[in-house]
């Protein structure tokens, strides 16, 4: 395994952390309508389970509204059970042609304990960091033990893999400040 190798691994390991990150908070309930909150919904599609992004058209006409109309009208009530449920807390409308989801406004309680859930995200991202990280070192360690790399190779390569978790882990508590401001707000 060569250093490019390791570095490569790292990154694709860090990325996806962040990517997962942003999901999680894309689907947080924050008192504002977004498609985030429902496109990961399980439905039962003619025998099979598929996200809800991929047997309907979800929109965001306004600010507190989710509208979901489906490709085939026959699954309306299929969605319609999905959302009810799913942990989301919303209650679906059905007019027949699409199921709406309105968004009622966020208690102060309410807000604080998204806060918390926010950080708590982010704490979960940072232990995933440090497992890449703990993974790198051990590859690098492992290829100067079988003398691939010398003793100082093997401290620019340390030197390296901690800067890039320290990058992934300000981008973390960036996007955790950033969405914590977003869920406060009134």
């Amino acid at each position: 395994m060569s250093l490019d190798l390791v570095f490569k691994n790292l990154e694709e390991q860090l990325l996806k952390v962040s990517d997962h990150l942003k999901e999680q908070y894309a689907a947080l309930q924050i008192g504002r309508a977004s498609a985030g909150l429902v496109e990961r919904v399980m439905v039962d599609s003619y025998g099979t389970m598929q996200p809800l992004k991929a047997v309907a058209s979800i929109s965001v006409p306004d600010a507190k509204t989710i509208q979901i109309q489906p490709w085939d009208r026959g699954s309306l009530a299929a969605i319609e059970k999905a959302i009810q449920m799913s942990d989301i807390g919303l209650t679906p409308q059905n007019d027949g042609i699409v199921v709406r989801l309105n968004i009622p406004p966020l208690t102060e309680e309410r807000r604080k304990e998204l806060a918390k859930l926010v950080h708590k995200m982010a704490e979960e991202a940072k232990i995933s960091v440090r497992a890449a990280r703990q993974t790198a070192m051990d590859k690098v360690k492992s290829m100067q033990k079988a003398t691939e790399l010398t003793e100082d190779q093997l401290k620019v390569s340390e030197k390296k893999i901690q800067e890039k978790v320290d990058h992934t882990n300000e981008s973390i508590d960036h996007n955790a400040k950033e969405k914590e401001a977003d869920v406060m707000k009134v």
